[in-house]
């Protein structure tokens, strides 16, 4: 008689491959990402911890303070993004602060003004606006920046430039240093 390979009371009690060893999964939560699809409109806040891909419209703000945003080919944002890294290939309109990086591709533009520590604009790419480019620390210790005129009034012309050049300026702001020695 033939016996079926399905019976339990004859199948092999080891494994055919002596390698037991199953790899663990590695997923963090950098990995996760949401989604937002090319027919979905948000009119209002949109906030979170994982990654957002943007490729529908948001109106409103943007904050994802620790995580990547990206806005797609298709994606329109008009609000205001608070993220740790923006990529942008479709349209923004709004302030963007990040606290790591600021991508703008050849095919992306953006109308508003940007502080960020590091930036990436492509050839192509639309940008229109302010763009402030600072130290990550100068950004978690703003509130204790010192003003201009506290540098002492005993410093040489070129140091107090030096200190000028170093401070953040406001929108529009200009530095102009002449030295007349």
């Amino acid at each position: 008689m033939l016996q079926s390979t399905q019976n339990p009371a004859n199948a092999t009690k080891f494994s055919p491959n002596p390698n037991t060893f199953t790899p663990t999964k590695n997923i963090s939560p950098s990995m996760e990402q949401a989604t937002i699809g090319r027919s979905v409109v948000i009119k209002g806040e949109v906030s979170g911890s994982e990654s957002l891909y943007v490729d529908g419209r948001i109106e409103g703000t943007v904050n994802f303070a620790d995580s990547r945003v990206t806005i797609g080919r298709n994606g329109v944002v008009v609000a205001n993004i608070n993220a740790k890294e923006v990529v942008i290939m479709g349209a923004v309109t709004g302030n963007i602060h990040c606290t790591d990086r600021l991508d703008i591709r050849s095919e992306g533009s953006l109308t508003g003004d940007v502080v960020t520590p590091r930036i990436s604009i492509e050839d192509g790419a639309v940008v229109k606006g302010a763009v402030e480019v600072k130290a990550a620390h100068q950004q978690n210790e703003k509130a204790q920046s010192k003003p201009v005129e506290a540098a002492k009034p005993a410093e040489p012309p070129k140091a107090a430039a030096a200190a000028a050049g170093a401070a953040t300026l406001a929108h529009g702001s200009k530095v102009m240093y002449n030295e007349s020695n």
